[in-house]
């Protein structure tokens, strides 16, 4: 396979609850209205994420997986995942609050659905004045206590909002009641999933005057009904560095501030890297490839790369890999 980095075309989605930041904060194009989401990298049915530079333009990532295999995801993530590609990765623009909603485990959802489960992470782009998340409940709850709030239409009392500034990282494991609240322009790493059970959605009706249809009766036994306070996560932000943000089972997360040339070796990761530029510009260099990403851009860096050299005189990345 070519060493070099893949660019994908976006994926647009248009939601209920889409603003215009995607076009005026991150520059992507497009024409609808309303756009909440741009899927950068994704193999969901239907979705599959198209190169569009480069020796591989034309072909889709499931294209590349099953030609190259190993070359693109790394043996590591094929002796785990088998063909298919673990995570999705999206920008998110909420001018509405999103519905409140929960994920299944990746046993429920393979009980369910025969999909992975969705345990996702948010990284706080920009953000509205006053702007906050739904994470979890304030206290512990009970299955009974969730029925009757739903009932009585008071969910969003037992609820526990968090304010959030630029810069914020969170973790949202499977089984958190969580919403994306009015305002705010996010980074999304996740498993790959499109499985949402939506519990409440503040009554709203789509464009056709319609309710949106709920979960209610599917999220009971996908719940986690205790109180956490751990959501957000602590990290350093050291200069030309890959400073650790989330690391666990389902992904890798680092953020990296990069104000001059640095070298990132890749030859023992044994995985594909994505990176997503969150701020300024940068050039991504591999031994017989270069690409320019700027903000609200994401490449992917195949896993038969050994090294890696990112320049910039001042920009932000998330790096992610398995």
């Amino acid at each position: 396979m070519h060493r070099s980095p893949l660019k994908f075309q976006p994926i647009y989605k248009e939601r209920l609850w889409g603003g215009e930041k995607l076009k005026t904060s991150l520059g992507k194009n497009y024409s609808e209205d309303g756009v909440g989401e741009s899927w950068e990298i994704s193999t969901i049915k239907g979705d599959v994420s198209k190169v569009i530079e480069g020796p591989y333009s034309g072909k889709n990532l499931e294209d590349l997986i099953a030609e190259f295999g190993p070359s693109v995801l790394g043996s590591g993530v094929v002796s785990r995942f088998g063909s298919a590609f673990p995570v999705l990765i999206k920008y998110i623009d909420a001018k509405l609050d999103l519905s409140i909603q929960v994920h299944p485990s990746d046993a429920l959802a393979v009980q369910r659905h025969q999909s992975f489960g969705k345990n996702e992470m948010w990284f706080i782009m920009d953000h509205d004045p006053d702007a906050a998340l739904i994470l979890g409940f304030k206290e512990d709850c009970s299955k009974a206590s969730y029925q009757r709030s739903i009932e009585e239409k008071k969910l969003t009392s037992l609820l526990n909002y968090t304010p959030v500034e630029k810069g914020d990282a969170f973790m949202i494991e499977t089984g958190t009641m969580h919403a994306i609240g009015a305002g705010i322009l996010l980074a999304e790493i996740q498993q790959t999933s499109d499985i949402t059970y939506r519990v409440y959605d503040f009554d709203r009706r789509d464009k056709n005057g319609n309710l949106r249809e709920l979960h209610t009766d599917l999220a009971v036994d996908a719940i986690n009904y205790k109180a956490k306070t751990d959501y957000k996560k602590s990290y350093k932000r050291e200069q030309n560095a890959s400073n650790e943000l989330i690391h666990n089972q389902y992904f890798k997360t680092n953020f990296l501030p990069v104000n001059q040339k640095m070298d990132i070796k890749l030859a023992d990761r044994d995985s594909f890297s994505i990176y997503m530029c969150i701020e300024g510009e940068v050039v991504l260099r591999t031994e017989e490839g270069q690409l320019p990403m700027k903000k609200g851009e994401t490449l992917m860096i195949p896993a038969c790369c050994e090294q890696l050299e990112l320049q910039s005189s001042g920009a932000e990345l998330l790096e992610i890999y398995i």
